[in-house]
């Protein structure tokens, strides 16, 4: 049964969201013209207006705001400035209204609930502009229809009680109308500000607040998915752990100012040398991993020589004149079905092999064999970690 009814509904309303919308307040409307039009009739039916009249005022009401419902719903209207059609639905239920106030005769008191409802529907879904031009275009319709009211012979001081109540609620509705859209205009704007401000906590969150890079937290995250992802095979990856040799000289000799200037540049080289795919954390201090998915041995170690070449060429930026750095690497290739934490381990004791060995340059984890042709490393070829140096560590 649920799913009938979501299906009626769908077939109703449509599945898209936008349009789902548009069309259902559209058709809310014509609900409302509908409900309204049985209670004129009850009343014509009860003696107090022609019912041949209210029939076709009935008729009329109602069908012009199924018309617009129906061009609504087939999105024809999709391109249209206003494509829920919701202005001139309220004028067309305006006008209905004050038509209804010349028919009715005696009891045309019942307008007036009619009227403040289609105000209640301009103040939910119009803007300020276009709130007065309803309220100032009910205001002229209605003192038309009083008018037209006394002309038929009608007492003219009921009417013009009628007219001025209806003033009164007129100009209140407008001005009711006016600081509710102002209340809807500040609570979109809290909610976008909300938005942007969730956006922007989310994004402090995840990032190191000095170089911009992933933080530790959010890379640890980025690693494990990665993990799933080579388990079922889909995915392969290497991580390489990096750290800026004698970066404690440059804060001793410099100052932290300068350290923080390095950190920023190194991050900046490292970005501009490697694959938009491959993701750079800052870990710690002054070192740093890069995680290198769906690359094999050979293109992780080209893409380490063009990061290690780059970072020894550049100068630091805004730092004293001359200043430059060196990397030392530790690659590690992560074996599906191993913690995360046995790659990183076997890439941070690379790293150190890679320091051990002389520096800026890049080691290779336990067990890895560099690939024939491999591109030097300052002149020597990235090596293995070798086993004695493991057992030192």
């Amino acid at each position: 049964m649920g799913s009938l009814v979501r299906r009626g509904a769908d077939i109703l309303f449509s599945t898209d969201p936008m349009l789902r919308v548009r069309s259902s307040m559209a058709m809310l409307a014509v609900w409302l013209m509908v409900c309204s039009s049985g209670v004129m009739l009850w009343l014509a039916h009860a003696g107090y207006a022609s019912v041949a009249a209210m029939t076709w005022w009935a008729l009329v009401a109602t069908g012009g705001l199924v018309v617009m419902a129906a061009l609504v719903r087939l999105d024809l209207t999709a391109t249209w400035r206003d494509p829920a059609l919701t202005f001139p639905q309220i004028l067309w239920a305006v006008t209905s209204s004050a038509v209804a106030y010349v028919l009715i005769g005696e009891v045309k008191g019942v307008i007036h609930g009619l009227l403040a409802l289609t105000l209640l529907f301009a103040a939910l879904n119009l803007k300020a502009k276009q709130i007065v031009a309803v309220s100032l275009y009910a205001l002229g319709a209605f003192s038309f229809a009083v008018l037209f009211s006394i002309h038929l012979g009608r007492d003219s001081a009921p009417e013009i009680a009628y007219a001025t109540v209806l003033l009164i609620m007129l100009l209140g509705c407008m001005l009711l109308s006016l600081q509710l859209y102002q209340l809807r205009v500040r609570l979109r704007r809290q909610r976008q500000e909300l938005v942007l401000a969730l956006a922007e906590n989310r994004e402090l969150a995840s990032r190191d607040p000095l170089t911009g890079v992933l933080n530790r937290r959010h890379m640890l995250e980025l690693m494990h998915l990665e993990q799933r992802r080579c388990l079922r095979g889909q995915r392969t990856m290497l991580l390489a752990q990096m750290d800026i040799d004698h970066f404690k000289q440059i804060n001793d000799t410099h100052g932290h100012g300068v350290g923080d200037l390095a950190l920023m540049t190194f991050t900046q080289v490292v970005r501009e040398n490697i694959r938009s795919s491959d993701v750079l954390a800052r870990w710690g201090g002054e070192e740093f991993v890069l995680l290198l998915s769906d690359t094999h041995l050979d293109g992780a170690l080209l893409t380490l020589e063009r990061v290690r070449a780059a970072v020894e060429a550049a100068e630091v930026e805004g730092g004293p004149p001359g200043l430059r750095m060196t990397v030392s690497m530790g690659l590690a290739e992560h074996q599906p079905g191993e913690a995360v934490e046995l790659t990183l381990d076997r890439a941070d004791k690379a790293l150190y092999a890679a320091k051990h060995a002389g520096r800026n340059r890049v080691a290779l984890g336990e067990g890895m064999l560099p690939p024939p042709a491999t591109p030097a490393a300052s002149g020597q070829d990235a090596a293995r970690v070798p086993d004695e140096v493991l057992e030192d560590m």
